[in-house]
């Protein structure tokens, strides 16, 4: 058993409280290889902002679970090198589809795990979710859960349709499992395929397909029935068309990805949304910028040489959505 806080690492109680009350959303980054892990380091220690870095199954059998663990440690450590004295990372399972995923992930140092029950019946996703729960509460290891189903392709989470979250199960979900945040859906989805043409509109000016608005209401009646809860949204990259277009110009094929608006995800990040899920633009970010090496410099075999520019274009993007799009900047407990 490893005990998260030993790892420099903390869970996501007080941080959500702080970020409800202060009107911005904690960035919930993904990461598959050092080069994201340094990035996001990077960007939320110089920017002083608390950070998840989140880790989903699939990325947790590519890095390895014992390596991982020192990933994280190393991580808080870096952190405190750049400046930062004292960092608040979480380091956090994304969409745990098993009790026994999430005990392990516990066990393996992780201070807060999801369970995503939210493709099972009601009643089987509450009894899932209190059970892990129950195991992780014993070591302060917070949970999130799901209601609510989005839709596209994340790793191993595939679905074809979303379905919203219904307000009216919020109160029952809520108190019979016991989780200490809950992810909803009102339109995100996964992916850099968010939405069909079909439910887009495109402007005519530019040919970019323009997506439906989030479903605020539904997020609105949420917060009525949940007063202060931590709210999570998952599925929140909004596709930045400069590196879909890069992409797209040095060989890719990406032809209508698109996001959400990041004008939403700042209404949101205002409300009781408290953590807000970036995957894919990080995976477009660093794909831009390797497919513009190899494009440019053919000859090159130097993995320093591409996966360094797309370290550096990664930092950027989460800069511009701690500062920009989330508001997490300069809300460290202890300011340096």
């Amino acid at each position: 058993m490893v005990d998260y806080k030993s790892l420099g690492l903390v869970n996501t109680r007080e941080m959500f409280k702080r970020a409800i009350n202060g009107g911005y959303a904690i960035p919930a980054f993904n990461f598959n290889n050092m080069e994201q892990l340094q990035a996001i380091i990077k960007a939320s220690s110089e920017l002083k902002s608390p950070v998840i870095l989140q880790v989903s199954k699939g990325a947790r059998n590519y890095a390895n679970q014992t390596l991982l663990r020192y990933m994280a440690q190393g991580a808080v450590e870096y952190a405190k090198e750049l400046g930062c004295k004292h960092p608040e990372i979480v380091l956090h399972l994304d969409h745990g589809d098993s009790f026994e995923l999430c005990k392990s992930c516990i066990d393996f140092g992780f201070s807060s795990v999801m369970i995503d029950g939210s493709a099972l019946p009601y009643d089987e996703n509450v009894a899932l979710t209190k059970k892990v729960v129950e195991y992780a509460h014993q070591f302060d290891v917070t949970v999130e859960g799901e209601l609510g189903v989005l839709a596209g392709v994340e790793d191993d989470v595939v679905a074809e349709k979303s379905h919203y979250t219904k307000p009216e199960e919020v109160i029952d979900f809520v108190t019979k499992t016991g989780v200490d945040s809950l992810a909803i859906s009102i339109g995100t989805s996964h992916g850099a395929y968010k939405f069909t043409p079909e439910q887009c509109t495109r402007d005519p000016k530019t040919g970019i397909l323009v997506p439906p608005p989030l479903a605020f209401d539904v997020l609105d009646a949420i917060m009525k029935k949940l007063p202060g809860f931590p709210i999570v949204l998952h599925g929140s990259s909004s596709v930045p068309q400069e590196y879909v277009k890069m992409i797209n110009e040095h060989g890719g094929k990406l032809p209508d990805a698109v996001g959400i608006p990041e004008e939403q995800l700042r209404k949101a990040a205002k409300s009781a949304v408290c953590k807000i899920n970036i995957d894919s633009d990080s995976r477009l970010a660093f794909t831009a910028a390797v497919r513009k090496v190899f494009d440019e410099k053919p000859g090159e075999f130097d993995p320093r040489k591409y996966c360094g520019p797309a370290r550096d274009l990664m930092t950027e993007l989460y800069e511009h959505k701690i500062k920009e799009v989330l508001g997490s900047d300069n809300k460290l407990a202890q300011l340096d």
